[in-house]
């Protein structure tokens, strides 16, 4: 009588599916556990344009905070200067040298005759779309154009430029994230308006013969982009606020 056959091991294939089944289901829960810890009820989908707007807010609130230490401690620094230059005089000489030199540089606020330029992203249109033939980039101010208006305003001559309420001195840099103006560490969305004081006539001319800006003012033509040139008999621009920053020095005599 022939024996029966020893039963031999289950196939390979199946006995490694079987236990690679409860490890999927493992690292599968461990998946949406992570998920739902991170999420905490967002859209992760999102993230990156909600945690690049949180981040934005975040330095905002930083800056102002920056901003109100760097007052207080101006404020102890000129008592302290008060202090000094009562009792020694090179330290008040100093001191008046400064004073002399405050308005060329912007440090300290200034009044007189100028102008006003606006520059505006184009207005949207009822059906959303844009004009025959235009682009997206071409419906909004790019920091080329900011520059170039600028640009053609100290060209003319003027004595002092703001751009919204910032005074613009020899390190300022005008820079563009998008649509929206990044200066000396705060952000604007348009319009932006600069402000300059100088002899009107000669910063209109000065814009005429810019070609740069020249190619903006096509721009405003051919895609409905904001552009407004105004007189103001008397404007008061803002002293510049934030640290100025040296690259260079060199020793004073003696």
């Amino acid at each position: 009588m022939t024996p029966p056959p020893t039963p031999g091991p289950p196939p390979r294939g199946r006995s490694a599916w079987g236990a690679l089944v409860p490890v999927v289901a493992l690292a599968a829960g461990l998946l949406f556990a992570t998920s739902g810890q991170t999420a905490q009820g967002s859209d992760l989908r999102a993230g990156d344009v909600t945690e690049l707007s949180t981040l934005v807010a975040q330095r905002d609130e930083v800056i102002a905070e920056q901003e109100a230490q760097l007052e207080a401690l101006q404020r102890q620094a000129e008592a302290l200067t008060d202090q000094a230059a009562s009792r020694d005089g090179a330290v008040a000489a100093a001191r008046a040298a400064g004073e002399d030199g405050a308005l060329s540089a912007g440090l300290v606020a200034m009044s007189g005759p100028g102008v006003e330029i606006t520059l505006d992203d184009a207005p949207r249109r009822p059906d959303g779309g844009l004009p025959t033939g235009a682009r997206p980039d071409d419906v909004v101010i790019h920091q080329s154009d900011v520059q170039a208006v600028v640009n053609a305003v100290w060209a003319a001559g003027a004595d002092g430029v703001a751009i919204m309420d910032q005074r613009l001195v020899a390190t300022s840099a005008v820079r563009c994230v998008g649509n929206v103006l990044l200066l000396q560490g705060r952000t604007y969305s348009p319009p932006f308006v600069v402000t300059a004081i100088g002899d009107p006539a000669a910063i209109r001319t000065q814009l005429d013969a810019s070609p740069q800006v020249q190619v903006f003012l096509q721009a405003v033509e051919d895609y409905g982009l904001g552009f407004a040139f105004r007189e103001r008999p008397d404007l008061t621009l803002p002293g510049h606020d934030a640290p100025p920053v040296m690259e260079y020095a060199t020793a004073a005599d003696g």
